[in-house]
């Protein structure tokens, strides 16, 4: 059976992008390598065993493109609320918290928040499928 060890995006500014990512998702530095005009940075915190990999290449000025296929990368927090407030404290604009209900019952209670190089990042309240 395949495990899911990491996940990359490419980012422009790698300082800047290392601290939303300990900000907004208290991700550390795991381990970074840095080799002749890239850097290989993976993220994680003592919640996760996966990873975010940054890539930083030192020749890339321009914003990455996204593309159709991209989504997003969700997060469970136990307090909504205080993730959303710490964000805007530190001065990112993350959306109004959403509720998905069904038949009266919650499914999801939600916000998104978009990293400094516009990957989308799904804050989702630890609840139901989203553990």
């Amino acid at each position: 059976m395949a495990k899911i060890i990491h996940s990359m995006i490419r980012v422009i500014d790698l300082d800047k992008s290392l601290t939303f990512y300990k900000e907004a998702l208290d991700l550390d530095i795991a381990k970074r390598l840095d080799f002749d005009g890239f850097s290989l940075v993976y993220l994680r915190n003592e919640e996760n065993d996966m990873e975010i990999e940054l890539t930083w290449n030192a020749d890339t000025e321009e914003a990455y493109t996204h593309g159709t296929g991209y989504g997003h990368i969700a997060v469970a927090v136990d307090d909504l609320e205080l993730e959303h407030k710490k964000l805007i404290d530190h001065g990112y604009q993350p959306a109004e918290i959403k509720e998905f209900i069904r038949d009266g019952q919650l499914l999801a209670k939600f916000f998104f928040v978009q990293d400094p190089d516009g990957y989308k990042i799904e804050f989702l309240l630890r609840h139901g499928h989203y553990q």
